[in-house]
């Protein structure tokens, strides 16, 4: 494989970046769509960076943007380390631009386990019922929800950034708090509060999203394992 240096646009949340990218960081960064993205990349050297794009300044800037980082080294769960975290940020609004987690398996062969006691409690923390006033409602959706983990980047259990979350809440007619995410691709899904392993400075999922929960019919989302779409009653493959 060629490790040719190529000029590539990378996306983020918050704008985007020009910079040069290796044959290896081309794929991490290709979620399977037309775009590039940052996040699954990490950390770039500042000097492969030529400019930059702040959706907040609306506007171009010359160089790198400034990338703040920091290795806490956490275990998350059983055989996943959380090696780095960190965000590109704007050097003149100090907006978001991207952030990122890069994450090691210490057994590759193995596959992650439950998350550690102290992020089961406060999973459990998280998860408990939230006063009726914190509940705010969203007329796009039919959701009514709460903004606790609002923005925060979700991970699926093979430590891949598939999106963040949108919104948090309950679904008329549906028992238990959902998970709406919006993913790497723009397009939403559902998730289910059990299905969540860990909520924390990530939210980080028991499994792996499927695009089978979209309804073929109306294009809704629905809850991971759904049989019938919970907006028309078509049933889903």
């Amino acid at each position: 494989m060629s490790s040719e240096l190529r000029l590539k646009k990378l996306r983020g949340s918050g704008g985007y970046v020009m910079a040069t990218v290796d044959d290896e960081q081309q794929r991490k960064g290709n979620l399977g769509g037309p775009d590039l993205f940052l996040a699954p990349i990490g950390r770039l050297d500042s000097e492969k960076i030529s400019k930059y794009y702040c959706n907040t300044c609306e506007k171009e800037y010359e160089g790198s943007p400034r990338i703040d980082y920091e290795a806490p080294n956490e275990v998350v769960a059983e055989n996943l380390v959380l090696l780095e975290k960190g965000q590109y940020l704007c050097t003149t609004c100090g907006s978001v631009l991207a952030e990122y987690r890069n994450f090691s398996k210490p057994d590759e062969k193995a596959d992650v386990g439950p998350a550690r006691p102290e992020a089961q409690a406060a999973y459990a923390a998280q998860s408990s019922p939230q006063p009726a006033q914190s509940f705010q409602t969203q007329e796009n959706s039919g959701v009514k929800t709460f903004s606790s983990v609002t923005g925060l980047s979700v991970y699926d259990s093979e430590a891949r950034r598939v999106g963040v979350v949108k919104e948090i809440g309950i679904q008329p007619g549906q028992s238990g708090i959902i998970l709406v995410i919006t993913k790497n691709d723009g397009t939403s899904s559902t998730i289910k509060w059990e299905e969540i392993r860990k909520v924390g400075e990530i939210v980080l999922l028991g499994g792996q999203i499927s695009d089978d929960s979209k309804c073929s019919r109306c294009g809704s989302a629905n809850s991971t394992g759904s049989k019938f779409c919970e907006s028309c009653g078509n049933k889903l493959k």
